[in-house]
């Protein structure tokens, strides 16, 4: 008969299990650096279809629209796109109807092209925080089949969640998304497809966590989906700070708020700065969010982006 555990032994082995957790998470010594961006920074200005989430058909955001003559779908999202000067739409995972196939896709591909504007990426609503088994494997399957979508749009980005906590809780979270992530990167490569792993809460809503997740996975086919609102920290814009030199795609938003308050007017002179700072090259996609109705507050947004990102 085995004798019982002591709360001593139980810590000793609660502490060397975390500290495998750790040293899985540290990234090796001359591990991922941030992207080396030779030359001046290029912010090339898209628009995210999120943007316009009430008005589009099926959507669960249905009940907000305030315009009840206005619909939307992702052709001509792409026309509103062309029609106001971004040059890259966004095309949200959410708002494609659900039996869009190949022959979709590269319908939608061809008319993005014909329109001037670039799919500046797509998305997939996954968690990444399971453990070995079934669930793992259905998320996986999900983001392939958008790894898949994204190379058929001609889409260079998927932007990806981390997830929050199970029940085993937020350390064993982190190791389980570090093994999905590995294994999501392979396959997104195969592709020719970056993955953006977006600060968006859970397990990442501390920019250090999220930094040390995509360091920890040190694949070239990862890097941080930047939402400039997400981050509800002490110190939201030094946390964008710190991620900006590792951001593949860049959602800017017109709100932000620091831990313990609310939501306020986001100071974009200062944001795009930090985007400069770190010589980020690549899309600001215009996120909307605040509560005005999307086709009165886009296009004055838009039209105060364009000079900053010039």
């Amino acid at each position: 008969m085995h004798s019982p555990l002591t709360r001593r032994q139980f810590m000793a082995g609660t502490a060397l299990a975390s500290l495998a957790v750790a040293s899985s998470l540290a990234p090796r010594v001359g591990g991922v650096e941030p992207f080396n961006r030779p030359g001046k920074p290029r912010l090339r200005l898209g628009l995210a279809a999120y943007s316009f989430r009430q008005y589009f058909a099926g959507s669960q955001d249905a009940a907000q629209a305030t315009r009840k003559d206005k619909k939307i779908d992702l052709f001509s999202f792409v026309d509103y796109c062309a029609e106001h000067g971004c040059d890259g739409a966004e095309l949200t995972s959410y708002y494609f109807p659900p039996n869009a196939d190949s022959d979709y896709m590269l319908k939608l591909k061809r008319h993005a092209f014909i329109r001037g504007v670039s799919v500046s990426g797509t998305s997939v609503g996954n968690t990444f925080t399971h453990p070995a088994g079934p669930e793992r494997e259905k998320q996986l399957a999900l983001l392939n089949k958008w790894i898949d979508n994204a190379a058929l749009l001609g889409a260079p980005h998927l932007r990806i969640f981390a997830g929050n906590a199970q029940k085993e809780g937020k350390e064993k979270a982190k190791q389980d998304c570090l093994e999905t992530l590995k294994i999501a990167c392979e396959n997104a490569g195969k592709k020719g497809v970056m993955l953006g792993l977006e600060n968006h809460g859970g397990i990442v809503a501390e920019a250090n966590d999220l930094l040390d997740l995509v360091k920890a996975v040190d694949n070239p086919w990862l890097g941080i989906n930047l939402d400039t609102g997400n981050f509800r920290t002490a110190d939201p814009y030094g946390d964008l700070a710190k991620c900006a030199p590792y951001a593949v795609n860049v959602q800017i938003k017109t709100e932000l708020a620091a831990r313990g308050e609310k939501k306020s007017e986001a100071n974009l002179e200062r944001l795009v700065k930090i985007l400069r700072d770190a010589n980020y090259q690549g899309f600001v996609t215009l996120e909307y969010e605040a509560a005005p109705d999307p086709w009165d507050a886009v296009p004055q947004i838009i039209e105060r982006l364009r000079p900053l990102l010039a």
